[in-house]
């Protein structure tokens, strides 16, 4: 191999070493970025009792269904644009009304704001975790996905199961399970973005941004439960 060939494939390397880079910095930015419009929309639905769910808990979660898959269809179109970008952050606002209703249960106990602090403290550290560990793995994990797709499929059809069962033990245990799957959703998200496997920024924060937000609520849930003071 001589010096020209040599100089390609290093500065080849370090081109896609560079996007790599660029891609996941962007990732984190806009992440960080998505939480202004959660925490605006949680404010809002908490204020104005906001809800889907309060007359037909079936009908609300069919019309969320079709809301967030709407905006699933419309950032992946628009996602090489400002377009994608704008879409995302709506997208984010409105996640941050369908939080509202557990957020308002959760402050309805005495110790509810700490919950809620323990609860994004907790997800956080989820996230440095996950993320920590994705730059050190060195193994491919594209064989999580299928894996961790049937634990998510599972865990919506035990959801809608339980708006009938309403069976307190069942809904611990999809918190419980959700945790979990989302937190190994999230590292191999973000090793997808470290290994080049996703290379756009839009659709990488988003799937990041469902795997904190699952976190967020299941372990939200678990502390009412388990930790919620009435006064």
């Amino acid at each position: 191999m001589n010096d020209t060939t040599l100089h390609t494939a290093y500065g080849g390397a370090g081109a896609l070493e560079a996007q790599r880079n660029r891609v996941l910095r962007n990732t984190y930015w806009l992440l960080a970025l998505s939480l202004v419009p959660t925490v605006l929309g949680a404010w809002a639905g908490v204020s104005f009792g906001f809800s889907f769910f309060a007359g037909s808990p079936l009908i609300g979660f069919l019309v969320f269904m079709g809301v967030a898959f709407g905006f699933f269809f419309a950032i992946e179109k628009f996602k090489n644009s400002g377009v994608g970008v704008a879409l995302l952050l709506g997208f984010t606002f409105f996640m941050g009304l369908m939080l509202s209703r557990l957020i308002g249960a959760v402050l309805g106990f005495s110790n509810g704001a700490s919950l809620i602090t323990f609860a994004f403290g907790g997800t956080a550290a989820v996230f440095f975790a996950m993320a920590s560990l994705a730059t050190v793995v060195k193994r491919d994990l594209s064989g999580m996905a299928k894996w961790l797709m049937v634990g998510v499929i599972g865990l919506i059809v035990a959801a809608v199961a339980n708006i009938w069962l309403q069976m307190p033990a069942l809904m611990m245990t999809i918190s419980v399970l959700a945790i979990v799957i989302f937190s190994a959703f999230m590292l191999y998200d973000i090793k997808r973005v470290i290994d080049g496997g996703e290379t756009n920024y839009v659709t990488a924060t988003l799937a990041i941004y469902l795997d904190i937000y699952n976190v967020f609520q299941s372990l939200l849930s678990l502390l009412g439960i388990f930790g919620g003071e009435r006064e």
